[in-house]
């Protein structure tokens, strides 16, 4: 895996420009839904089970982050968590692309043995924040 800086191609895609446009829309909406009282997201699997799925708590994680109550959205879900810190950077990173009109930075595979790798460690940790999950069950009950 590689960092590579360049500047955006004629024809490429704007990533930046996207991603960063899809997390403000996101928080807009989620912003306009709370604000007229509309219902929490319900969870089909928790509502069956009683167990937390893979998710549960990233509303709530959201929110406490939302407030700056690190240590409570670090508690709710820590993988939300942790891409919420990642989205934030990402939001200023792209920010300041799109106002400086500055090169960009990609991430680049130098072989197929890295993007399994990645991929096994993205299912690692999703897999260890489900545990995390399961063995605080009780705090989704409410």
């Amino acid at each position: 895996m590689r960092l590579i800086v360049h500047r955006l191609e004629p024809g490429e895609l704007n990533h930046e420009l996207l991603w960063l446009s899809v997390s403000v829309g996101s928080l807009a909406c989620a912003t306009i839904w709370f604000s007229f009282g509309l219902p929490w997201p319900s969870c089909v699997f928790h509502d069956i089970t009683g167990l937390p799925c893979l998710t549960c708590g990233a509303t709530r994680s959201t929110i406490a982050f939302l407030h700056g109550n690190f240590v409570a959205a670090w508690l709710w879900n820590p993988i939300a968590f942790l891409a919420l810190c990642g989205i934030t950077l990402f939001d200023l990173y792209a920010l300041s692309v799109l106002v400086t009109r500055a090169r960009r930075l990609r991430i680049v595979f130098l072989n197929e043995r890295a993007k399994h790798f990645t991929r096994f460690m993205v299912i690692a940790a999703l897999a260890l924040n489900w545990l995390y999950l399961l063995s605080h069950y009780k705090a989704f009950a409410a």
